[in-house]
């Protein structure tokens, strides 16, 4: 399992053939793509002088990298402590270019490929990923139905001072009910877990960010909610190791606010949610203004006109005799007998 925890780059737990060494070096945050596309075995354009991480078994390469993006907060506070790195200058980063290199290289071995941000409602699915994960909540409505579901983890996450009935809440449980989705489902499939294809999992999640802005960070709700959140993702980590038997990278970003200000513009997930309730509580229709039923009739009768237009006009030239209805035929024979 490998983390990274706010300003720190944590390796709590790493297959064999991933080596990391022991030292404080920073490493930049927009090279923490490169970092997961070297310890998978691919290349990247501009070399990483980054010592901390180390050449290791070529041939014995992981077979999963989960990369998870917790904003809003410094530090998580992970029960398994192990070597710690400092992030310098935390950036947007994305690991678009891992996903294509695997697509690239391993197409006709159709690896698992899922990055999902269930806060922007934002899912991309290559390969057997479209299959495995067709039942996975991914948009907000969907996310909080989920939790009122019979095996959610509603009935046996303790919720502490976080409360059903706050929306805020509801939402933040929601990304972690995505985690437990996504181990459950991938269970499943367990076959996936084993082929020679890498496979890559990134997630963003928004919803602590969210708590602490309801709330305030000093506020007993954030703090539950932060342990929660600690937990659920060991649990995460822990089932994910285990799916691709200890062959897999597990990373967490812990990031509080990202430095550069070409930052993508996401939406709030109180914002989204208390302004589809309010604007449209009963899920109704958009309502229709007085121009609509004018061009509906306009559009309609001339597309009726115009189909019996053509059946008119298909029926006479089927059953025209070209020696008396047609001109050019007339002319024709007149000539004919002139000569």
């Amino acid at each position: 399992f490998l983390g990274v925890c706010g300003d720190e780059f944590s390796v709590l737990r790493s297959p064999q053939s991933v080596v990391f060494r022991d030292g404080s070096w920073p490493i930049p945050g927009e090279r923490i793509p490169d970092v997961a596309a070297l310890s998978m075995g691919f290349s990247v354009e501009d070399d990483l002088s980054w010592p901390g991480l180390a050449v290791g078994d070529l041939f014995h390469r992981p077979r999963a990298t989960v990369l998870v993006t917790v904003k809003g907060v410094d530090k998580l506070t992970l029960p398994v402590k192990g070597i710690s790195y400092p992030i310098e200058n935390a950036v947007p980063f994305s690991l678009d270019s891992v996903a294509n290199a695997i697509h690239t290289l391993f197409s006709e071995e159709t690896p698992v490929v899922l990055q999902l941000a269930p806060s922007e409602e934002r899912v991309y699915m290559v390969g057997k990923a479209n299959s495995v994960f067709e039942d996975l909540s991914v948009t907000l409505r969907q996310l909080r139905n989920r939790l009122f579901q019979d095996n959610s983890i509603l009935s046996s996450l303790p919720l502490n001072s976080l409360s059903r009935n706050n929306e805020v809440d509801l939402l933040f449980l929601s990304e972690l009910q995505v985690l437990h989705d996504i181990a459950s489902l991938l269970s499943r499939h367990k076959h996936l877990a084993k082929d020679h294809s890498p496979d890559l999992y990134s997630l963003e999640l928004a919803g602590l960010e969210e708590v602490g802005k309801r709330y305030g960070e000093d506020s007993q709700q954030f703090k539950d909610a932060s342990q929660i959140l600690v937990d659920s993702l060991q649990k995460f980590a822990d089932e994910m190791f285990n799916l691709y038997s200890g062959n897999a990278v597990v990373e967490v970003v812990a990031v509080k606010t990202f430095n550069s200000p070409l930052m993508r513009k996401s939406r709030s997930i109180l914002q989204s949610s208390s302004q589809s309730e309010t604007e449209n509580p009963y899920n109704l229709a958009y309502p229709y203004n007085y121009n609509y039923s004018v061009i509906f009739n306009i559009i309609l009768w001339m597309m009726i006109g115009l189909a019996l237009a053509v059946i008119v006009i298909s029926y006479n030239l089927w059953n025209m005799d070209p020696g008396y209805d047609s001109i050019i035929y007339r002319m024709t024979n007149q000539k004919i007998r002139m000569d």
